[in-house]
Order: structure tokens, then sequence, then C-alpha cells
């Protein structure tokens, strides 16, 4: 089967960025959405907060949604990282709680968040997002999950597209809604979802 795509990084123009100043931009723009949300979050306000000229900003990215995904594109490959190894039921429960938690205690969780309610009304920031992130760890997931069925760990009655969407929406729309996650909610999803194949 062929590698996962990774995800889709912007390509870069100009100069070449300042490792240093790239993440001090990268941080600034996740404490300031924090702080003020996607609406009260400005370029002027990143460079302040980042200790570098506005005109910096903009010669790397056209927008604060590339700023933004960037951000979550890095944070997610260190701290939620898609399993790789051989998918099991536990696995699964497990990559469920790590999602669930990662959208509802992580800072950059929120920028996931963020920039799903905000491609609901921008057609621009809902194409580079599906593009840039969702797309490719779309692909991630979905590979991960073939897997299982392939080898007869898994035998769902939808496919695995549709089976990665019943599996994390719930969470999503738990975190969007900002009520937390009910008790036993994964495994309920993974033991009606993922069922073994028939003996």
């Amino acid at each position: 089967m062929p590698a996962a795509s990774p995800p889709s990084r912007r390509p870069r123009s100009g100069p070449r960025r300042d490792e240093s100043a790239r993440l001090a931009v990268l941080h600034a723009a996740d404490d300031l959405l924090v702080e003020h949300g996607f609406s009260g979050l400005t370029i002027e306000a990143i460079a302040r907060h980042a200790g570098v000229a506005k005109q910096t900003i903009y010669r790397w990215w056209p927008s604060k949604v590339e700023i933004l995904l960037d951000t979550l594109i890095e944070d997610s490959e260190k701290r939620l990282p898609v399993p790789t190894g051989q998918p099991t039921a536990e696995g699964v429960r497990g990559y469920l709680h790590d999602f669930a938690r990662f959208l509802t205690d992580d800072p950059a969780g929120k920028v996931l968040l963020t920039l799903v309610a905000q491609a609901q009304h921008d057609p621009a920031t809902a194409r580079s997002f599906r593009e840039r992130y969702l797309g490719p760890r779309r692909d991630q997931e979905r590979d991960w999950l073939t897997r299982g069925i392939e080898t007869g760990v898994f035998s769902p009655e939808l496919g695995p597209d549709a089976t990665m969407d019943a599996l994390l929406g719930p969470i999503v729309y738990c975190a969007l809604t900002g009520t937390s996650v009910p008790a036993g909610l994964v495994d309920t999803l993974t033991e009606s979802l993922l069922r073994p194949p028939p003996a």
C-alpha cells in the first residue's frame, strides 16, 4: 500500500524564513487566538506579539488563516499523530481519546475548531483547510483503518471514510458546542462501528 500523504505545506515564496522568527509568529498566533478569538486576531497583533515586522509576516504568509494552518499542521504532527502501526480496536480507542483531549485541552485544538467554524462561511478558508490539513490527514486515517479491514481486524458496515466520520464526528460536535465528551462515548463508538469479523 502506498505511504500516506504528508500534510501539505504552503509553497514558500520570497526570502528563506528565519526559524526563530517563524516559530515566534506561530506561537503568537496560538496565544492570541486563545485570548481574543478569530475576529480579534490580526496580523498587526501577531507581529507585535512575535517581535517581528508586519511586512515580514506578509512576505511569508498571505493571511492569518495560513498562519493558523501552519500552526495546526505542526502541532498535530507532534501531539496528535495518526498511528502508523497495525490497527487494533484498542489503538483506535486510544486515538479517539487523544483526539478528544486535543480538541478540549490543547490550544492547537482551538485552532482546529476555529478553522472548522471559519470554513463554514469562507470558501477560501474551506478550500485551504481541506487541501492542507483535512485531506492529507484523512488519507493517513483511511490508510490506517483500511489496514485493519484488510487484515481482518475490523469488519465495519460503513466504508473507511464514513467510519472515520462516524467515529470523529460526535467528538467534534461536542467540542464545537462546548460540551464535554460523555463518559463511555468512545467505547460505544468503537464497539458499534468497528465490529470484528464474524466468527
